[in-house]
């Protein structure tokens, strides 16, 4: 079609200015500049009814005026709470990328802030969207910005990003929560109710949002490794080391540190067990407790004390010439 028919199907108006290399001349069709020097942003069309043709452009709506720090304009965010629902139509293979494009460029805690405000949270984190409060300020949610924050500062940073670390921190707070009530439920050891309590939380969020297996097999490893990294005295902590998500285990532990002040000890210890050399990392094995505070008292399963069976012994064959 013509320039003017491309225009008329962008979604919002400062995404319908064209530049020409023949003139340099700036084409705006519908007042986009005028939109960028107001700070707002304006959807092309009736909002009700772009809305309904592709829900993903409400979240469009939040990704813009979270990078773009614009304001969404009163017409255009009038149906989105309203409207949100309608996000649970969509694929969730489609929602996984657009998550990545909503938390993953450099905005991401601005854009946490703006889904909560428009209603647009919920619908693509129904389990931790009950976690939420209208004070914004439980440890979890706390915990949950700080991770944000530290991901804004990566970008900003050039360093690399990955969407396990997302996820991990996101669902950290029901993965929290359902083991405890599972612990309160059942008899079992400690490391059982988290596996389920991990199941759980990413079998109910992949309904929503498809995260690759890929990503899902690394965030386990994190969650695992939160277990794990209280238990380092003997062998333990070298084997730890060398665990690939290591790195990313002890990151996100820090995070929890933040708010968890019980955690300043066990990370301080592995920050130097990270400095040290071999010697010294002997050292600081040998005098480390085997369970820290806050943490269960067994061991991981592959090194848990097994009850040893005894053997059948073969009957004696008799010896040459015996009777």
């Amino acid at each position: 079609g013509t320039i003017e028919e491309d225009a008329e199907r962008r979604d919002f108006t400062v995404n319908a200015l064209y530049y020409s290399i023949k003139d340099f001349s700036l084409h705006d069709f519908h007042g986009g500049l005028d939109d960028l020097d107001a700070g707002t942003l304006e959807l092309i069309g009736d909002p009700e009814t772009r809305y309904r043709e592709d829900p993903v452009r409400m979240l469009r709506a939040i990704r813009f005026a979270a990078k773009l720090d614009l304001t969404i304009s009163p017409r255009s965010a009038a149906p989105i709470r309203e409207l949100a629902p309608l996000l649970q139509d969509i694929p969730p293979a489609r929602l996984f990328e657009e998550t990545l494009k909503l938390f993953q460029a450099g905005h991401a805690l601005k854009t946490y802030h703006l889904l909560r405000e428009y209603g647009l949270f919920a619908p693509l984190f129904p389990q931790v969207a009950t976690l939420l409060t209208k004070e914004n300020n439980s440890p979890f949610e706390r915990f949950l910005e700080q991770a944000l924050t530290n991901t804004d500062d990566r970008v900003a940073a050039d360093l690399p990003v990955t969407p396990a670390f997302f996820y991990a921190a996101l669902l950290w707070g029901v993965v929290e929560k359902r083991s405890r009530d599972f612990a309160n439920e059942s008899t079992l050891p400690p490391q059982d109710t988290l596996l389920l309590a991990m199941n759980e939380a990413i079998d109910q969020q992949i309904k929503t949002i498809a995260i690759p297996r890929r990503f899902t097999s690394d965030v386990r490893e994190i969650w695992l490794l939160q277990d794990r990294l209280p238990r380092r005295s003997g062998k333990r902590a070298e084997r730890l080391f060398a665990h690939p998500r290591f790195r990313a285990a002890f990151d996100f532990l820090e995070l929890r540190g933040r708010i968890d002040g019980r955690l300043k000890e066990l990370i301080q210890w592995w920050a130097e067990y990270q400095q040290a050399n071999a010697g010294q990392r002997d050292e600081l094995a040998s005098h480390s407790p085997a369970v820290a505070h806050g943490s269960p008292a067994d061991d991981e399963p592959s090194e848990r004390a097994k009850p040893r069976r005894r053997r059948r012994r073969s009957p004696r064959r008799p010896k040459e010439g015996a009777a």
